[in-house]
């Protein structure tokens, strides 16, 4: 009896301090169900998320805002979607150049 409970209180910790954290930012799976290649015309596109790979989901995902409010995955193995991730990543580390130079 004291062997059960002991099992019992064992998986119980385990079950409370082995879950990931709740929170309204923690996602365990893929945000993007399908995704497009088709290309979005740059004054069309409002924001972009880039969402890491990790245990939640194995690919990076690319998320676009649209200026009519639409938001829509990117295919990240696209050729044009690679470039502007890399624009936007260059963008965050400050290696981006200002629009009047480098004409």
């Amino acid at each position: 009896m004291k062997l059960c409970i002991l099992l019992m209180l064992g998986t119980l910790l385990v079950l409370v301090y082995g879950m990931p954290p709740i929170s309204r930012d923690y996602n365990t799976h893929c945000r993007c169900l399908q995704v497009e290649s088709r290309i979005i015309p740059p004054s069309s596109l409002k924001s972009i998320k880039l969402v890491p790979e990790g245990p939640h989901c194995p690919d990076m995902e690319v998320i676009a805002g649209l200026s009519n409010g639409e938001k829509v995955c990117l295919n990240p193995r696209s050729s044009w979607v690679k470039k502007l991730v890399n624009f936007v990543l260059e963008k965050q580390q400050g290696g981006a150049l200002p629009k009047n130079q480098g004409q």
